[in-house]
């Protein structure tokens, strides 16, 4: 763990990449609802508790850290690129990008075959192939993004954190109507503004102070954007409305974003401290070192204990309708979650960080 986590490294951005990896795996889980016909208990359906529990929305403002991924992703390229050649580099990060994918592929194709010639319902095996290949979005984005990473980096240096403002209008333009953004084109633009962030950190043009100018911003904004521009309070996608805040991203996304980053900057300091005992950096570091790996099987994790449950019968919080109490439910289950996916990440982690040849 040492060699991995050199002691030049940003304790604090590594903390906020945690952060991100661990919001998004709770929040898939928390919303990720999957629901059995009661008399024919294989055909699934997707569903979500945020229609029914609207009280829970709030709860997303804290579970959805794609802004925090992003800045921490741009923070890392732009060291990284610093010290080696683009060409080096770029090939080197598409490969640790695409070797966790790749085995996920390679496990995930053939058992999806085996669903359809076992006769697995239609429906089932649709909620199953969204759970595994929906979030291979972020990384589809990321690997533009990290593509781009000369080019921005270039545009940091020469205009320091002035080309968000751009991107961000694009976006508006976006949300307003005036132009039709794809999703394929508005998602990396979106999320290109805590990228940039991030590169804008890693260059030293992004001082604390900064934080004090994006959370209030990001909060005003927000709220402007819900109580008076009709934008959803959710930041992530409600079945049923209209709109969303997530696909693709809207300036709801980026306020929020602004909010998480700046608070981040505001905090820096004491979290720096925070990190420099063993027992509060160990988690970090191991999150940091397995984020991939977590990211790409979590859903698998819920998967397999979704189907262990339907060999047991009806249980309460995963697969019955997520109403009433079913939230209260889905937090017991967790820690099975949870585990499941360490047995995962044990498993299949040597190919995020292959050993080097010879060894």
């Amino acid at each position: 763990m040492r060699a991995a986590t050199p002691v030049d490294r940003d304790r604090t951005v590594d903390a906020l990449r945690a952060y991100a990896v661990v919001g998004v795996i709770l929040g898939h889980w928390l919303v990720s609802a999957l629901v059995s016909e009661a008399e024919r208990p294989a055909v699934w359906q997707g569903a979500s508790p945020l229609p029914d529990h609207p009280a829970l929305v709030p709860a997303t403002w804290f579970l959805q850290t794609l802004g925090p991924f992003f800045f921490a992703g741009g923070y890392a390229a732009a060291r990284g690129l610093r010290s080696r050649p683009p060409g080096s580099w770029l090939t080197t990060r598409f490969a640790r990008l695409v070797r966790p994918v790749a085995v996920l592929a390679a496990v995930w194709l053939p058992a999806l075959l085996l669903l359809r010639v076992t006769g697995a319902p239609e429906s089932t095996r649709h909620v199953v192939r969204s759970l595994v290949t929906h979030p291979m979005w972020f990384l589809l984005v990321y690997l533009v993004l990290t593509a781009l990473t000369p080019l921005l980096r270039a545009a940091v240096i020469r205009w320091r954190t002035w080309p968000v403002l751009p991107l961000a209008a694009l976006i508006a333009a976006g949300d307003s109507g005036w132009v039709s953004w794809p999703s394929p084109v508005a998602a990396p633009v979106g999320w290109a503004v805590p990228y940039l962030l991030g590169i804008a950190l890693a260059e030293g043009v992004l001082p604390r102070r900064t934080g004090l100018v994006l959370a209030p911003a990001g909060v005003i904004a927000g709220a402007a954007l819900v109580l008076l521009a009709g934008y959803p309070a959710s930041a992530v996608g409600v079945p049923g409305a209209g709109r969303s805040n997530l696909d693709p991203p809207s300036l709801f996304a980026l306020a929020l974003a602004a909010v998480q980053i700046g608070v981040f900057l505001l905090v820096r300091p004491g979290l720096a401290g925070l990190l420099r005992r063993p027992a509060v950096w160990a988690p970090v570091a191991v999150l940091n070192l397995a984020a991939m790996t977590l990211y790409c099987w979590h859903q698998t994790a819920l998967l397999l204990v979704t189907f262990g449950g339907l060999l047991a019968g009806p249980l309460p919080g995963l697969l019955d309708p997520p109403d009433g109490a079913w939230p209260v439910y889905r937090l017991l289950w967790l820690p099975v979650f949870g585990l499941t996916l360490a047995g995962l990440c044990r498993l299949f982690h040597r190919f995020e960080r292959p050993k080097p040849a010879g060894r």
